[in-house]
């Protein structure tokens, strides 16, 4: 594994949340991962994941750093971006009962908090579409999911009944947290993504 990634110029959105944490996975997947704080950092990417946290609180400081505009532009000309829960609510064109910041780049309606509060935070194993090995353990912590999907978006997972894992072309959005967790096939599937090869 390490060594077929080395290549890929990956960054994490730095400014709130699980960022250590997609740091290390990608670490060891085998990149050299990059934190990005502000537009200069997008610089050459291959792909940008925006991490689990507080939505409102990163949505506010995307625009607070200038961020909220090149990553939507950067987004719009192919730029692979994965949204793992805040991460998902900030990429979702919509969100119920909401007016926060958004990017708005993919074609979906999302639902804060949609299984409940922090008390309320549950794992449950999933079963995701083309995903190799067998079930994968998803970790919900105030999830969100996606209340509608566009034309375009492709749902590669549901927990009761809801969508929890989708992606739109080169947007990947999953209401759950593998940078929780020790197994590596999300973020792998991810870097195919970003290196053109799926």
């Amino acid at each position: 594994m390490v060594g077929r990634n080395s290549s890929l110029k990956i960054g994490v959105l730095a400014l709130q949340g699980d960022v250590p944490e997609h740091i290390k996975a990608l670490q060891r997947c085998g990149c050299s991962p990059s934190e990005v704080k502000s537009p200069p950092d997008l610089e050459g990417l291959q792909g940008l994941i925006l991490p689990g946290g507080e939505s409102t609180t990163q949505g506010k400081l995307l625009v607070n750093f200038g961020l909220l505009e090149p990553i939507t532009q950067a987004a719009h000309r192919g730029l692979p971006l994965w949204g793992t829960c805040a991460g998902m609510i900030l990429m979702a064109k919509e969100i119920v009962g909401s007016e926060q910041p958004l990017l708005g780049v993919m074609d979906v309606v999302v639902r804060r908090n949609a299984f409940g509060r922090q008390v309320d935070s549950f794992e449950s194993p999933l079963v995701v579409k083309g995903l190799p090995g067998g079930p994968f353990r998803g970790v919900f912590i105030r999830a969100p999911y996606v209340d509608s999907v566009g034309p375009q978006v492709e749902v590669l997972c549901e927990f009761e009944g809801r969508p929890v894992f989708v992606r739109q072309g080169h947007l990947l959005a999953s209401a759950f947290h593998p940078e929780l967790t020790d197994d590596l096939r999300i973020h792998e599937y991810f870097l195919s993504i970003a290196a053109g090869k799926d």
